[in-house]
């Protein structure tokens, strides 16, 4: 009788805990639709992210394991980019080492224009309530401790003048006049050796791109390049020869 009175403790440990089941339990009738337990509490496999038809049709025409050669990156990044608007193309590149801040002049287009700012007060005033409206600061090596107090806000932001990458320099204005120009300060991401450097768009002559990407490529030397990969706004992304 003692037996009877027992609780059996079933091991499932491959569940989320211990359930414990009266032996008495075998005697009550279970509807045919209901779960036991640990059909119930079975962990569910979470689903693979869903991609559209298009990005699918796309990602069929690239071959993954291949490198293609510039020119025919860019062709295939014009035939795979499915977006209704007219997308941009960027360069992704994996760098061999940390380098610093690379200045690079591009022959065509990025389909940007850069927003360039020299110190004065009224532009320490906005930094000072956090106003940015800049892409790039510069700044005279007499302007700089006055900047030194903005370092903490600026610095993150990669927008704090430096004279490594031009950006303190004694003529200013002239700086400003080249960058608005099409000059661009590339910068590679903070602690990682990484840059995303925007080189036009989807709708550009496909020798505007690839004289870009061969800019890029020489400003930051192939040398310290160990991966680049080509991609628009949607579209997969394409391996290109180094």
């Amino acid at each position: 009788m003692g037996a009877m009175k027992d609780l059996v403790n079933v091991d499932l440990t491959e569940l989320s805990g211990v359930v414990t089941v009266d032996e008495t339990a075998e005697e009550t009738p279970t509807a045919e639709n209901e779960q036991t337990p640990a059909e119930s509490t079975a962990p569910v496999k979470a689903q693979a992210k869903q991609r559209s038809k298009k990005y699918v049709a796309a990602r069929s025409r690239v071959d993954r394991t291949n490198s293609y050669p510039l020119e025919d990156a860019v062709n295939l990044i014009k035939q795979t980019s499915y977006s209704k608007f007219d997308g941009t193309v960027s360069a992704h590149l994996n760098l061999t080492r940390e380098i610093n801040p690379v200045e690079v002049t591009f022959p065509h287009t990025t389909g940007k224009k850069l927003r360039v700012a020299v110190v004065d007060d009224e532009v320490l005033a906005n930094i000072a309530e956090e106003n940015i409206d800049f892409d790039v600061l510069l700044a005279t090596p007499a302007m700089m401790p006055k900047l030194a107090k903005h370092a903490r806000f600026l610095g993150p932001r990669g927008l704090m003048p430096n004279p490594k990458n031009g950006t303190v320099t004694n003529d200013p204005s002239a700086k400003k006049s080249s960058l608005e120009a099409g000059s661009t300060i590339l910068r590679p991401e903070k602690k990682s050796n990484l840059m995303h450097v925007r080189i036009g768009k989807v709708s550009q002559a496909e020798t505007e791109l690839v004289a870009n990407v061969q800019t890029l490529v020489k400003a930051v030397s192939p040398t310290n390049i160990e991966k680049l990969t080509l991609a628009a706004t949607m579209s997969p992304g394409i391996k290109v020869q180094l």
